[in-house]
């Protein structure tokens, strides 16, 4: 009898060990406590590049800014976290993929000058001789408190790449399921002459994400065919996406003027209000081409000679006249919001105006966003019920190659490349 007890106690250990294991670890990119903004990863030297370095290059960095509402300057660390393809810790020790102390110092701040809003602007620059890394994949920075390493401030993501093997994409609106009407759909070849796999139908896979979205990730697990050195990614129903259409843009570089797609300009105490002029939906209406960035933002204020500090915080009032989408929510997308469905990022309808609502505060700059329909209960949002999907609409498609063969402990990058439906 006891030895049936202690067999029941240790099923119920492996379930819930299992359970446990089964379990996703948030990863996204973004502020978590609400002093911080304006979190931005990009490639050093570039002021929108994508975030993936070389491991074979040491010149190459990945620089992440954010600022924290405040007058004083908060003493803060860093660690990085290992990340597998579809971005969950890899549990691995250290010393995999460190030549150094998982640990860094969050040195290089300034205070802001001559601003409304008082913050303090921060720096991290990586790798650096504080964190140096070895091993090529995806990476998670966790910045916190020197005092509460428990508690993260904010996380951010960055890739560090071998550049094993070449890619080679193209984009068309003739796809599997229309031709020249919402949708648009990826071919990709994978040249793996340096890289020999033994088994590319498992050692291998692809990720691809439209836009910068999270929520538009699709994973590929098995190629299509096989050449004599490359693995080739064709016709699979992953990789087509619903086309969208252009973002939305706007300009805050003034608080003396309305700058595009500005109405008016509000002084009211404690913040200048920018009263962003009314959005109406798209769905219905023709294509009309524009050149933006995916979603992007810059940091700007004409007024200033040194916008990362002398740049202010402004209010920033989004309205989409429409009436309520039944079964949906409305979020606003970009980097403006750090990609997330968040209530912050949420848009509230307003019975007496007829319209949504939202309102950011956000640094002065210029903006890229769009309206996301996300059904009740989904993750995914959908950009057909506000947008529409024009199958002429110039989209940014980030394509990352993984490796990981049978017996090793965690997802190499070995290939990134960015291809553009123009």
């Amino acid at each position: 009898m006891r030895s049936g007890r202690l067999i029941l106690s240790l099923y119920v250990a492996v379930i819930a060990s299992c359970a446990w294991a089964m379990e996703t670890v948030d990863t996204s990119q973004g502020v978590i406590a609400p002093s911080f903004h304006s979190l931005q990863v990009v490639f050093a030297g570039s002021e929108m590049g994508e975030p993936v370095i070389d491991l074979h290059n040491p010149a190459d960095r990945v620089v992440i800014s954010f600022d924290e509402l405040s007058d004083d300057r908060r003493y803060m660390r860093y660690s990085l976290v290992h990340c597998d393809a579809l971005w969950q810790p890899e549990g691995l020790v250290d010393s995999e993929f460190l030549d150094s102390f998982n640990e860094g110092t969050v040195e290089d701040y300034d205070y802001s000058q001559a601003t409304i809003v008082h913050y303090v602007h921060y720096t991290i620059t990586l790798p650096n001789e504080q964190v140096r890394i070895t091993q090529p994949g995806n990476y998670l920075v966790k910045v916190y408190d020197e005092s509460d390493p428990e508690e993260t401030l904010l996380q951010a993501r960055f890739y560090v790449s071998d550049n094993t093997v070449g890619i080679k994409a193209d984009v068309t609106t003739r796809t599997d399921i229309d031709t020249n009407l919402a949708h648009q759909q990826l071919g990709l070849t994978v040249d793996t002459r340096y890289l020999n796999p033994e088994d590319p139908f498992n050692d291998l896979k692809v990720v691809v994400t439209q836009n910068g979205r999270p929520d538009t990730e699709t994973v590929i697990v098995s190629p299509q065919r096989l050449g004599s050195r490359e693995v080739i990614y064709e016709h699979l129903r992953p990789l087509i996406f619903p086309a969208g259409n252009e973002y939305r843009r706007f300009e805050t570089v003034s608080t003396n003027y309305p700058g595009m797609g500005v109405e008016r300009i509000e002084r009211d105490a404690p913040v200048y209000n920018m009263m962003l002029y009314a959005d109406d939906p798209r769905a219905s209406k023709d294509y009309l081409f524009d050149r933006t960035q995916h979603g992007r933002y810059l940091v700007r204020s004409s007024d200033v000679s040194d916008s990362s500090t002398e740049a202010d915080y402004v209010m920033t009032n989004f309205t989409l006249a429409m009436p309520p989408l039944a079964g949906y929510d409305i979020f606003i997308d970009g980097d403006l919001t750090d990609r997330r469905f968040s209530p912050s990022s949420r848009m509230v309808y307003n019975e007496a105006s007829g319209a949504y609502e939202q309102s950011l505060l956000l640094k002065q700059g210029s903006y890229n966003y769009q309206y996301l329909a996300v059904p009740s209960g989904s993750l995914k949002g959908e950009t057909g019920p506000v947008e529409g999907n024009k199958y002429q609409t110039v989209n940014e498609y980030t394509v990352k190659v993984y490796h990981r063969p049978k017996g090793t402990r965690f997802d190499r990058l070995v290939g990134y490349g960015v291809v553009s439906s123009e």
